[in-house]
């Protein structure tokens, strides 16, 4: 089988030849802060077509969703249809400023309140707030209201439990909100041992954040009764949406009984994922929870919609101004593309494209747990590791020499040696069959090699623990670093 390799040797700009470099000198008229004064900047004089064809081929190195599969489990990197793109890049999109008067913005607010709407059937939630800015975000938002809920009943509830198999920014938010972790292990079948959160579950926890389907792909079909032992304690439980994606159509949170939902929209919704961009991560709630959302809300008078900033039991304002507008408008333009039943077959795709890759690889990879999944499988390369030395890192870098984005790795902790895959609903049958057989090749192939790998991406394996405690990010630092200046 052949792959398709990126082979790129491209120098920095400031490594590329140029008859002299030019400085430009600080403007001492300019009135900068001291500390981020410079004495002069110095470029390197390149000709313009030099510079363009430069970062032209830097952008040809970048690998994301448009070069080919990407599938990292519970991150779920599907693919962005252009269409919403264009929509969101049109004039009425690109120049509403949020400090508009109300009345300039009518069709602004109007299509927010839908999406707010329309994630309300989709989640089976009371009330949606838009306003977070990422998924981690929403979580942080939803223990805030966890909080303001319990400090409404006069309860000092002061921990937030957590499954080993939940997603990973969970006990992160939940600490950062000023709660106790207590994780709770999953019992032998992958899912939430029940009578661990039995033991966990006390007048001091103020909720449960479950992920479900959780991160092995297995959907928790004890959710009811955990619902149930969750609220006889007092406590709120809570839906991670980062796996939204496997069930819409077919299930909701609010029908599992989840009192809080944050939605990832770049998962479930297909607008853009990562890069330190900007992001959204809405929150939905029951209707008892719906005092404590963020401000503003949504609301409309007699046809004309207004911000409400008017809520005495508000969290208050968790993100500058009202949300990322244009992620907003690429959400909502594929849920109104996609519709109920479109939503309900992205899901059923998902899962299928899950469970028939994950056939594909099982003959060469350990299957923990049960083997039917959802929308994203784990499988474990423990086997290669005992007999060949070939460890999870390894099959991810051989990948990388096959043209293909590698799975998460190592994650999550209560797998061995884990390969976490998610292919999505976007991938073909044939793109499938390619990284099935890629994976079985790195199986049986000489252990020698796979640990040699990458070999032709345009930097080879890295030293990642030095990687992380020594950070090179810009050419001032590498100079520092090096002793060139």
């Amino acid at each position: 089988m052949s792959y398709r390799q990126a082979r790129y040797d491209e120098p920095l700009i400031f490594e590329m030849e140029g008859e002299n470099d030019f400085c430009l000198m600080n403007d001492d008229e300019v009135n900068v802060p001291e500390g981020m004064v410079r004495k002069e900047l110095c470029l390197p004089e390149v000709p313009e077509m030099e510079v363009v064809r430069h970062y032209v081929n830097l952008s040809q190195m970048n690998f994301g969703v448009d070069n080919g599969m990407y599938p990292l489990g519970s991150c779920t990197m599907k693919y962005n249809p252009k269409y919403a793109d264009k929509l969101s890049s049109l004039p009425e999109v690109t120049s509403v400023h949020p400090c508009q008067d109300e009345d300039s913005i009518q069709g602004a607010l109007c299509l927010m309140r839908e999406l707010e709407k329309a994630l309300c059937a989709i989640s089976m939630m009371d009330a949606v707030t838009l306003q977070p800015a990422a998924g981690a975000q929403g979580e942080f938002t939803g223990m805030l209201i966890a909080k303001a809920y319990h400090a409404d009943r006069g309860q000092t509830r002061t921990e937030v439990i957590v499954p080993d198999s939940a997603h990973g920014t969970n006990p992160a938010s939940a600490a950062m909100a000023g709660y106790t972790v207590i994780e709770v292990p999953s019992g032998q079948d992958g899912c939430v041992d029940l009578e661990a959160l039995e033991a966990a579950l006390s007048e001091r926890t103020a909720a449960v954040m479950v992920t479900n389907p959780n991160t092995l792909g297995l959907f928790e079909k004890d959710i009811v009764r955990m619902a149930e032992m969750v609220h006889a304690a007092g406590a709120l439980l809570y839906y991670d949406g980062a796996n939204l994606n496997a069930i819409m159509g077919t299930t909701s949170p609010g029908t599992m009984d989840f009192d809080i939902v944050h939605f990832n929209l770049h998962k479930t919704f297909a607008t853009p994922h990562g890069g330190g961009g900007p992001g959204a991560g809405p929150v939905g709630v029951k209707k008892f929870l719906e005092p404590y959302l963020p401000v503003p809300r949504i609301v409309s008078d007699e046809g004309r919609y207004r911000l409400d900033y008017e809520r005495t039991d508000s969290i208050g304002k968790v993100r500058s101004m009202f949300g990322n507008f244009a992620v907003l408008v690429r959400a909502y333009a594929y849920i109104i593309a996609q519709g109920g039943d479109g939503l309900k077959e992205t899901s059923q795709r998902a899962v299928l494209n899950s469970n028939y890759l994950k056939s594909k690889v099982v003959a060469a990879y350990d299957m923990p747990f049960a083997q039917l999944r959802k929308h994203e499988f784990v499988v474990s390369a423990r086997r290669l590791a005992k007999e060949k030395g070939v460890h999870a890192t390894d099959v991810a870098k051989a990948l990388l020499d096959r043209g293909f984005m590698s799975p998460t790795v190592y994650f999550p902790s209560l797998v061995e040696e884990a390969l976490m895959i998610e292919p999505t609903e976007s991938e073909s049958k044939d793109t499938l069959d390619r990284y099935a057989q890629a994976l079985l090749d790195i199986a049986a192939g000489d252990p020698a090699d796979i640990k040699a790998s990458p070999r032709y991406t345009s930097v080879s394996r890295v030293d990642e623990v030095y990687a992380a405690k020594e950070l090179i990010l810009s050419w001032r630092i590498y100079q520092r670093k090096a002793g060139l200046k």
